[in-house]
């Protein structure tokens, strides 16, 4: 990807491939000084991509300097945004936002809401949600906010119940009624996609759909509504950094016209624009 660093992290915490860390190459004073480039964290599919259209296409016409990182976790862009090794980042959702602040002590604030990835539903094995056997196991995310958004899905769509005022930190133990005797595989969340060959079914975040050549509109077994969805990802920063006008700049390409045309034409309604 053009003038984008890649970059691979030590899994810590949540949904992450088990990869080693590579150097940041940002300077720490990065996420506060406004004069240089802004440094953004992003999961490659589809954020980094998106960037990097932005800083392609629509960055320079702006004034904006805007350089994009790569990270394939859920927890080092967050990290690197509070002890301000980048300057923002867009990879996640409020509900994982609010556990992980409270989880590790950061201060990290959304911006501006860019785009829904549906969770969807995948099998190798089943054509329908239906034709899961009576034991079928099915893979989940093992993060607390998107094993508790699979295993909702799995509810929204008959195959479990569960009980009532179960919420964002819902596990399986949470499951009231399970008609299917389904079993459950937590793995960190950019594995579901390789479990697909070795479960019965798995859930699958937007984000690692794509990287894995699936099209959440057309291949997931039951797929995540987009009405009224809690989970759209944000642009975010450390909380302080809101007003950076390099912030301010990014937020309005992000929610342009032209962005919007980009996601619709590139995923095809596998991502969804949410202005």
């Amino acid at each position: 990807m053009r003038n984008t660093a890649k970059i691979t992290t030590a899994v810590l915490a949540a949904g992450a491939l088990t990869l080693g860390l590579t150097a940041c190459g940002a300077d720490k004073d990065s996420g506060s000084d406004t004069s240089g480039p802004l440094i953004v964290a992003a999961s490659p599919t589809p954020h980094a991509e998106i960037l990097t259209y932005v800083k392609d296409n629509l960055a320079e016409k702006a004034g904006l300097d805007l350089e994009v990182k790569e990270f394939t976790d859920y927890v080092t862009p967050n990290t690197a945004t509070e002890d301000g090794s980048v300057g923002a980042n867009y990879f996640q959702n409020q509900p994982y936002l609010d556990d992980f602040n409270k989880k590790k002590g950061t201060h990290v604030v959304p911006v501006v809401t860019v785009h829904l990835e549906p969770l969807g539903l995948y099998s190798h094995k089943v054509k329908s949600a239906d034709d899961l056997k009576s034991g079928a196991t099915v893979a989940v995310p093992n993060d607390t906010v998107n094993e508790a958004r699979a295993l909702k899905l799995l509810a929204a769509n008959g195959l479990i119940t569960l009980k009532d005022g179960a919420g964002n930190a819902a596990t399986p133990a949470d499951i009231t009624k399970n008609p299917k005797k389904l079993k459950f595989k937590e793995l960190e969340a950019a594995q579901t996609p390789r479990s697909l060959d070795d479960v019965d079914a798995a859930v699958i975040n937007g984000n690692y759909a794509i990287e894995a050549d699936l099209k959440p509109a057309e291949d997931a077994l039951v797929l995540e509504s987009a009405k009224d969805n809690p989970y759209g990802n944000f642009l975010a920063v450390k909380e302080g950094n809101e007003d950076d006008p390099r912030v301010k700049k990014l937020a309005q390409l992000l929610t342009s016209a032209e962005v919007k045309k980009f996601i619709q034409d590139k995923y095809a309604g596998s991502v969804i624009a949410s202005f």
